[in-house]
C-alpha cells in the first residue's frame, strides 16, 4: 500500500510564466565555483554542469583564488579543490564539475513577480515571498540573498533558492542502451529527454523543492509546494506536471 501512495505523489517543474508580463532580467554568476574536467582519463571528456549553493560561503577555504574562474582543470586538481569544499555543504549536498557556491553578483532591472525563473536551473523569490512559503513549512526552503545591483528606484529584494539533488529520471525516459556514469568522472553523456518521467523509488520525502542528481538543470517540486504558491497568490512562475513510475 505505502508503495502505491508514493506512485501517486504528483510532482512539477518550474518554468518561467511568460504571460504574466514581468520584463525582469539578472544577469548574474555565482561568486565561486569548480573547475570543469579536463580530459578525463576515463572518458575523455571535457565538462562541467554542476550544482548550486547559494548559502555557502567559502571565504574559509584555502587557496580562494582558485574558485573564482571558471576554467577546465585536470582531474586531480579538480579532486583536491573538492576537498577543500566539502566541509562546508550542507547535508545531502554534492559535487560535480562546476559546481557553484555563494551569491548571485552582477546586475538586474526591470519588474519582477514573486517567484523568478530566469533560467530552469535558477529559482528566486522576493524576500517576503520566501517567508511565507516557510510559515507554510515546506521541506527544504533556504534562500540566499543576491548581490545584484538594480538600475532603478524601489528595486526588490530578490534571495536564490538553494534547492539540493536529490531524485533521478526513470531510465524507460532515456535512450535505450544509454551507457552509465563515467566511473572515474561521473558524466552521464545522455542529453535530457524532451519528456521527463520520474523514478518513484528514487524520489525524496524530506523535501518538498530538489533538483535531479543525474540532471541538475531540472528543478522539481511537490504538490504541497504547488498548492502553497497558488493559496498565497505568489506569481512569476507556471508549474507543469511531471509523472512518475
Amino acid at each position: 500500500m505505502g508503495q502505491v501512495v508514493r506512485t501517486r505523489m504528483q510532482y512539477f517543474t518550474i518554468d518561467e510564466d511568460r504571460t504574466a508580463g514581468y520584463t525582469g532580467v539578472v544577469d548574474a554568476a555565482h561568486k565561486w565555483k569548480l573547475p570543469g574536467i579536463r580530459n578525463c582519463p576515463a572518458c575523455k571528456a571535457t565538462w562541467g554542469g554542476g550544482f548550486a549553493y547559494p548559502c555557502v560561503d567559502l571565504t574559509p577555504v584555502a587557496d580562494l583564488a582558485n574558485f573564482e574562474k571558471a576554467r577546465p582543470e585536470p582531474i586531480e586538481e579538480y579532486e583536491r579543490l573538492c576537498a577543500l569544499v566539502r566541509p562546508l555543504l550542507p547535508p545531502g549536498a554534492l559535487l560535480e564539475p562546476g559546481t557553484t557556491f555563494g551569491p548571485l553578483v552582477g546586475n538586474g532591472q526591470g519588474r519582477f513577480g514573486q517567484l523568478v525563473s530566469p533560467y530552469p536551473w535558477w529559482l528566486l523569490a522576493r524576500r517576503e515571498a520566501l517567508e511565507k512559503l516557510q510559515a507554510e513549512e515546506l521541506r527544504g526552503l533556504e534562500g540566499c540573498r543576491l548581490q545584484v545591483r538594480f538600475r532603478q528606484r524601489n528595486a526588490p529584494e530578490l534571495l536564490e533558492l538553494e534547492i539540493l539533488p536529490a531524485g533521478r529520471l526513470h531510465p524507460d525516459c532515456l535512450p535505450p542502451g544509454s551507457p552509465p556514469p563515467c566511473p572515474r568522472c561521473g558524466l552521464l553523456g545522455v542529453p535530457l529527454p524532451d519528456d521527463l518521467i520520474l523514478d518513484a523509488a528514487t524520489l525524496p520525502n524530506h523535501l518538498d523543492l530538489f533538483r535531479l542528481v543525474d540532471f541538475s538543470q531540472v528543478i522539481v517540486c511537490t504538490e504541497r509546494f504547488v498548492d502553497a504558491c497558488k493559496r498565497l497568490g505568489l506569481d512569476g512562475v507556471a508549474f507543469r506536471p511531471l509523472p512518475s513510475k
